[in-house]
Parts: C-alpha cells; sequence; structure tokens
C-alpha cells in the first residue's frame, strides 16, 4: 500500500515516545534517536520552571505535539475558554504540531471526575460534539485531533457505535483523528466486538497519528494500563490499521513502571518494524486468530433509573 498524504496539512512525524518528566534532563543530555515526542499538556500549562525550560530545549530539537486530558468536549458544561487560551499559548511557544484529545467528558456541573468517561452515543450527543468540536477549532485557529478511548460501560440507550459516532464527528467537524490501537483491543475485548470492523469504519484519510501501548489481562475485562510492553494482540492490530491507512505519525504509550530510555528506543524500534510498508510481520496479519481475546468478555447487563436509560454495566464475573 502506498504511503498516504499528509491529512489536514498535518505531516508524519515518524515514531516517538511520550516525554515524561523522570527521562527529560537525559532526552536533552543524549539526544535519543526519536522521531518526536508527545507531551501530556495539562503537565507543562502551569509550569514555568525547570520543566517548561527543558521542554523548551527539547522542542528546539525534536517536534512536539500536544495531548490532553481537560477538554472534556462531551461534557454539557459550558467550554472553559481560559483552558483553551492557555493550550494555544503553550502550542504557539513550543512549536507544537497538533493538539489532540479524548471522545469523552470528564465531569459536569464544575466537578471534575479526573477519568475519561464515554459518552452516550446517539444523535442528539453526535451533534453537541460536532458544534463543541468546530468551535475549539475557530478558537485555537488549528485542527483538534480526537482520540478514540478506552472504554468499560457503555449506555443502555447507544443507538450509534462507537467508529460509526467518532467517524462522523471527524467528518463532520473536519477534524483529524488519533486512533489508539491498543484502545480498540482493550474496548474490543471489553464489549465483544472484532476490532478490525473499528478500523475499517474510519475514515482513514483522517486519522493524523496512532497510540500503541501496554494493557492488562484481568482475566474478565482488559485494563488500559500504559505500564506494560505492547501486547502481540495490538502489534497485529496496528499492522492492520497501517495497511489501510499507510503511513502515520505513530507513539509509544508508557506512564507508569517507566523503562528506561533503551528499552523505550527498543519498543519503538519494534514500531517501525511492524509499521514498514515492507513488513516482516504481514504472514498472518489478516488472520482472525490473531485476535483471540487476551480475556474473557464480559456480559453487558442493561440497567434504568427512574425510568430513564442509565448505562450498560459490564458486569465482571469470575
Amino acid at each position: 500500500m502506498s504511503a498516504a498524504p499528509a491529512r489536514l496539512g498535518l505531516p508524519d512525524l515518524g515514531y516517538g515516545v511520550g516525554l515524561r518528566r523522570a527521562h527529560m534532563a537525559e532526552v536533552l543530555r543524549t539526544q535519543p534517536a526519536f522521531d518526536w515526542f508527545e507531551i501530556i499538556s495539562e503537565n507543562f500549562l502551569d509550569s514555568h520552571g525547570w520543566s517548561r525550560h527543558t521542554l523548551q530545549q527539547i522542542a528546539e530539537r525534536y517536534p512536539v505535539v500536544m495531548h490532553g486530558v481537560s477538554l472534556s468536549i462531551g461534557s454539557s458544561d459550558e467550554l472553559d475558554f481560559e483552558y483553551l487560551a492557555t493550550l494555544k499559548r503553550l502550542a504557539k511557544e513550543i512549536g507544537a504540531r497538533w493538539i489532540s484529545d479524548h471522545l469523552c467528558w470528564t465531569g459536569v456541573g464544575g466537578e471534575t471526575t479526573h477519568d475519561l468517561l464515554p459518552m452516550p452515543l446517539d444523535e442528539r450527543s453526535l451533534h453537541h460534539v460536532v458544534e463543541r468540536v468546530r468551535i475549539v477549532q475557530d478558537v485555537l485557529d488549528r485542527p483538534l485531533v480526537l482520540e478514540n478511548p478506552s472504554t468499560y460501560a457503555r449506555f443502555a440507550a447507544d443507538t450509534l457505535s462507537e467508529w460509526e459516532f467518532l467517524g462522523r464527528v471527524a467528518e463532520q467537524a473536519d477534524c483529524g483523528l488519533l486512533l489508539d490501537v491498543n484502545n480498540v483491543y482493550v474496548s474490543s475485548v471489553n464489549h465483544g466486538f472484532d476490532p478490525r470492523r473499528y478500523i475499517d469504519a474510519l475514515p482513514a484519510q483522517r486519522v493524523v497519528q496512532m497510540h500503541l501501548a501496554g494493557h492488562r489481562a484481568c482475566g474478565t475485562h482488559i485494563l488500559d494500563t500504559h505500564d506494560t510492553p505492547v501486547s502481540d494482540a495490538v502489534w497485529h492490530l496496528y499492522r492492520y490499521a497501517t495497511r489501510r491507512t499507510g503511513s502515520v505519525a505513530t507513539l509509544l504509550e508508557w506512564d507508569s513502571n517507566l523503562p528506561p530510555i533503551d528499552r523505550l528506543l527498543a519498543e519503538v524500534d519494534k514500531a517501525r518494524a511492524w509499521g514498514a510498508r515492507e513488513s516482516p510481520f504481514d504472514a498472518g496479519v489478516f488472520d482472525a486468530g490473531v485476535f483471540a481475546p487476551d480475556a474473557a468478555r464480559p456480559e453487558v447487563l442493561t440497567e434504568t433509573t427512574g425510568g430513564h436509560p442509565a448505562f450498560a454495566v459490564a458486569e465482571f464475573r469470575a
């Protein structure tokens, strides 16, 4: 498959890793062979000391992308324009190639949960998110890139699949997509769908970035933990995705139990091999067997409260 052109004017940055404070001094000192870095935006918005100064120096040497966890694009609360202005200032200061966040909500009524909560997937929510993405892009004066989250519950009243919802948001709001391959796999096991169906349904020309990460199989479900190497099933799914999208900026997320930089480099080099146009891993990439779940799929139970649809809760049973 030929490489896809730059999407929304955003380049293929190659292969990178999440920039974490524990590694910043070594990155600046040794300049390891990563193509680019992604930062968690919130870690630097209010930082004006050593971390911010070091980030500026790193951004002079590597492309940097900003990845947020507080936009709460799906919330019914008003958008936080002060937060958006701060994002925009930081992006300008470090020359961020793009800004991304998650298709989720993180709080309501002015209260935050510090979690990425699943969206109700219906036409009303779709219209709500599309309008908010358009506003955010106008304020930031750049495309927003939306990531699919890992999910552990869904709304009983959903009328759309997540892949249909996300694809329609991207098309109608004219935004980019961050395809988190590990999140697709985690959700596919937790909710019982074929992960390739998710990838096949997304508008490939809008995928500007991919995430890879490790997860933990908990017997009856999978947790997205970012603290282990990428699993074999996720590597195969990543290869499947790249066969559809072509070359896309790819990032390894590793957030806790941080290994040394040389271990991260080895994992990123593995991503290069899996993502190469002529990859030695092509054999078996379309075999359904490689996507056998790491855990049994949970039963999904529909609940109602006060006559209104509530969550369809994934009840995890031994």
